[in-house]
């Protein structure tokens, strides 16, 4: 029970965290937000690197891949995010769901009760529902058109589905770097793998900006989303670190209990962004949540 816990917290936090990336990159570039927000994380997890050593060769490499996983998801994610409502792109993101499972299923050989296929089931509806809008339930929900003055910096329909696809491809990488997750943390500690992971992660945005001479004006600093959303996402993934490391937690069963910071996104784009269509997104996101109840029964 505690790991789930630890997972809950984790979804939770990567919920208001979504939120506060929306928020920082509004008056910052993407590559700006990623780049501080990876430094300042980095920062903060530094007094662990007297933990970090002796660790063998083979994790030093799997824990670099881990990192490269990350490093393309969320220069995908932050795209995209950036172009998409954030209520939107947290329903999305429960698509992890069916990532992860596959690979734990495939690779570490995990079985799904039947109250988990039952669940599973559930979330693939939610997803679905969300994207195909079937009529009856738009009428029941009085789904609108996002109003005129909200449309703004959104992008058209087919440059959105570009968008939906790196959020899609995100989640992907996402769900295997929590695969690496499960392996690593069965042979070293979440201070060695906090500290290196994010070691590495710096270096490969350092390498990218000198690449493409990426621009990171000093002024990016002064946006204090940015300093929140890395202490979040230190203090989240230290409790994911410590769950993947404790007897019996489960790739697929975490994956589910990370979607409850769904909810924590649909809201928050309500009452920060003034989205629309909440009460259909909140449907969409009750059937997921179903489907997560029922996969941890």
């Amino acid at each position: 029970m505690a790991w789930m816990l630890l997972v809950l917290l984790y979804g939770l936090l990567k919920g208001c965290r979504e939120i506060t990336k929306k928020l920082a990159m509004q008056t910052s570039s993407v590559m700006e937000v990623l780049v501080v927000y990876t430094f300042i994380s980095f920062l903060l997890v530094t007094p662990q690197a007297k933990f970090a050593g002796g660790m063998e060769v083979k994790f030093y490499f799997l824990i670099a891949l881990k990192s490269f996983f990350i490093f393309l998801a969320w220069i995908f994610s932050f795209h995209s995010l950036k172009r998409l409502p954030v209520s939107l792109y947290g329903v999305l993101d429960l698509s992890r769901v069916l990532f992860a499972t596959f690979l734990g299923i495939v690779f570490l050989h995990e079985s799904l009760r039947i109250n988990q296929i039952f669940g599973l089931a559930f979330v693939c509806a939610g997803l679905l529902l969300l994207r195909f809008k079937p009529k009856f339930l738009c009428r029941l929900f009085k789904v609108q058109e996002t109003p005129a003055y909200l449309t703004t910096n959104l992008p058209k329909d087919n440059t959105r589905t570009f968008f939906v696809i790196l959020a899609l491809a995100s989640c992907m990488l996402n769900s295997l770097s929590g695969f690496l997750d499960k392996i690593l943390m069965k042979d070293i500690t979440s201070s060695q793998l906090q500290f290196w992971y994010m070691l590495f992660l710096i270096s490969y945005y350092i390498l990218y900006i000198l690449i493409t001479r990426e621009k990171i004006h000093l002024s990016v600093l002064k946006n204090k989303y940015i300093w929140i959303m890395a202490l979040m996402f230190v203090i989240a993934d230290k409790a994911l670190f410590i769950a993947n490391g404790m007897e019996g937690s489960r790739v697929t069963i975490m994956t589910l209990i990370k979607q409850s910071g769904c909810l924590i996104t649909i809201i928050g784009g309500k009452l920060i962004f003034k989205e629309s269509n909440t009460a259909y997104k909140l449907f969409c996101a009750f059937i997921v949540i179903l489907g997560i109840l029922l996969g941890v029964l």
